[in-house]
């Protein structure tokens, strides 16, 4: 049976590098990593809802962060944008289905396979705020039919992980970028590699 979604009414939208929105939306990794941005209100990563634009960042994109053979996709993100663009387009909506707080370094190393980014950039997520856990979001990424370009306000800079969109979207069609299928099977050899 189908698993049926709406297109999210409200502009939620999570901040997240572009090179690891492209991944999201070509199905190269279905978890995204997260702790908090450097200006939560709680200081720490909280899950304000569990379907939500991405909204793709640019400028704080680091090459050496990202894995070689995903470095194409980094340079993709790149082609044509520059730091006084003043539109950004909405490509995707996402569905986190699981939320899995981690502490342990040895099964954040094991998650490598599964992501874009190298070691180090894992291990800084971990250590920073070392109390806290890490968020492994599993996500189900929607393409929307019809991109949306909206422009680009300053309430949307920043290190905040979740900001509303000024304007409404338009809702249009949408696909899932993997099938039912293709994403169970993803997400349960990560969950039983979490849980060995």
């Amino acid at each position: 049976m189908s698993h049926r979604i709406e297109q999210p009414t409200s502009t939620l939208s999570l901040k997240e590098w572009a090179v690891a929105v492209k991944a999201l939306g070509t199905g190269e990794q279905i978890i995204t990593v997260r702790k908090g941005g450097l200006y939560e209100e709680t200081r720490e990563f909280k899950l304000e809802n569990n379907r939500f634009y991405l909204y793709p960042t640019y400028e704080h994109q680091k090459a050496e962060l990202v894995k070689p053979e995903y470095q194409h996709l980094l340079q993709a993100t790149l082609k044509g944008w520059s730091a006084n663009q003043s539109t950004v387009t909405i490509e995707y909506f996402a569905e986190v289905t699981d939320d899995i707080e981690l502490m342990d370094e040895e099964k954040l190393r094991a998650l490598s396979a599964y992501h874009i980014w190298t070691d180090s950039f894992a291990d800084v997520r971990l250590r920073w705020k070392r109390k806290l856990p890490l968020h492994i979001l599993f996500i189900r990424t929607y393409r929307l039919e019809q991109p949306i370009s909206i422009p680009v306000d300053e309430t949307y800079k920043g290190c905040k992980s979740w900001h509303h969109l000024l304007p409404e979207l338009s809702q249009s069609g949408f696909q899932p970028v993997l099938s039912d299928k293709e994403y169970a099977q993803q997400k349960a050899t990560i969950i039983e590699m979490l849980n060995t």
